[in-house]
């Protein structure tokens, strides 16, 4: 296979994805990601599935991404790739990469998110048999010449131990934020809805502290959001979540904002607990600045409004990547092509 063929397949999967035609065996594909996965709703990993089709597998979007690099392997290599589950087919990206690049892939797929992937799988195999060599799903990576692997902290020290050896790109815990300054509008904050909520929360990419003026009413976001209460009340882990943080505030006396689904508390951390978002203050932009620099290492993305924090997303495109924004800023396609 050469790189058109390559690129022609992932086409045909986005097409395969977004034609209504195919809409049943879609939503029989997401029923069976929700009944593996509570956290993957139907909704949820319909929409994940189409997002991949719209950011992911457009010929245009592929073209001029692929465009700037020189994709040239002479002698294909086995990358193994221990993926994340935290949100629906969230190991797609790494997956795409590899097989374009023309190297094996050798996928140990998340638990939680073993459908999806396993699914997708399956279908590029489908729409091009010649991909049937160059994927394969393992529990072991022992055969593989360099890794990928994305987890949490902890696991990324046991990644870093036993990968050492061989090129890697290991991924850690980050989070994302946004940077609020009290001009948002409605529609702002109801975008600022999506990056917060969307997915439960649990991405690296969903909003998880607010830095806002010292003075910030949270009472306008709260009320715009109580709409959307009952897609989570009705959730029986994320409620779980929201009251169990909600009687630990209690208790304790912790101050804090609640909506019903929502709670908010100032808190010097990043990750928010399920059904939390932390906040935090700042006095002007050089308090914010000096605050985001120190925990750059830490953050996946910052949002804000008409670019108001230099290199930030705006308001309601957290989890809407494209295919150049790596995670962790690490350039995955030019890692691999240097193998």
């Amino acid at each position: 296979m050469n790189l058109t063929d390559r690129m022609n397949t992932f086409v045909q999967l986005g097409n395969f994805l977004k034609n209504p035609e195919n809409s049943a065996e879609i939503q029989e594909i997401a029923q069976r990601a929700y009944a593996s996965n509570h956290w993957f709703t139907p909704e949820y990993a319909s929409k994940a599935l189409l997002a991949l089709a719209d950011e992911y597998l457009n010929e245009e979007k592929l073209s001029a991404w692929i465009k700037g690099y020189n994709v040239t392997v002479e002698t294909p290599k086995n990358v193994g790739v221990v993926m994340a589950g935290n949100i629906p087919a969230v190991g797609f990206h790494d997956l795409l990469c590899v097989l374009l690049t023309g190297h094996r892939l050798l996928a140990k797929l998340s638990t939680p998110d073993f459908v999806l992937i396993s699914y997708l799988i399956k279908k590029i195999i489908d729409i091009n048999p010649a991909f049937a060599p160059f994927i394969q799903i393992s529990e072991r990576l022992n055969q593989a010449d360099a890794f990928i692997a994305t987890g949490s902290s902890n696991s990324a020290r046991y990644f870093e131990y036993y990968f050492s050896k061989k090129p890697h790109i290991i991924r850690r815990n980050r989070s994302s934020v946004a940077v609020l300054t009290g001009d948002e509008t409605d529609d702002d904050l109801q975008a600022l809805g999506h990056d917060v909520l969307d997915y439960f929360g649990l991405g690296c990419r969903n909003v998880s502290t607010l830095f806002v003026p010292q003075e910030y009413d949270f009472i306008p976001l709260l009320k715009l959001l109580e709409p959307q209460s009952f897609q989570f009340t009705s959730h029986h882990k994320y409620n779980n979540n929201y009251d169990y943080n909600k009687s630990i505030y209690l208790i304790n006396g912790v101050p804090h904002y609640d909506n019903g689904f929502l709670l908010l508390t100032e808190n010097e951390g990043l990750v928010s607990p399920i059904s939390t978002l932390y906040f935090q203050r700042y006095f002007d932009q050089e308090d914010l600045t000096s605050k985001l620099s120190q925990l750059s290492g830490r953050i996946q993305v910052v949002a804000s409004k008409d670019g108001f924090y230099p290199g930030s997303v705006a308001l309601g495109q957290t989890q809407h990547p494209g295919l150049a924004d790596y995670a962790d800023g690490v350039d995955t396609m030019a890692f691999l092509l240097s193998l």
